[in-house]
């Protein structure tokens, strides 16, 4: 882990086990065109060692790294 602050599209900070929400409507690669649309609840996200990434489970794909620019902390 790095010592650098991870923060959400808003500039809120992010910790591990926070609750975030999708703030546009995303295409997962490799899933078989599986898309999160805006609004979906992602809980429990795990950080990264990168402060503009975060690991998390949804429910149509597990292992799913997002970029914080797309995430609002919910």
């Amino acid at each position: 882990m790095t010592d650098e602050i991870t923060r959400d599209s808003n500039g809120a900070e992010l910790k591990d086990g926070d609750s975030v929400t999708l703030i546009k409507d995303l295409k997962v690669k490799g899933s078989g065109g599986v898309t999160l649309k805006r609004g979906t609840k992602v809980l429990k996200i795990r950080l990264t060692g990168d402060p503009e990434e975060i690991e998390a489970n949804v429910e149509k794909v597990r292992g799913l790294v997002l970029r914080t620019e797309f995430v609002k902390k919910a």
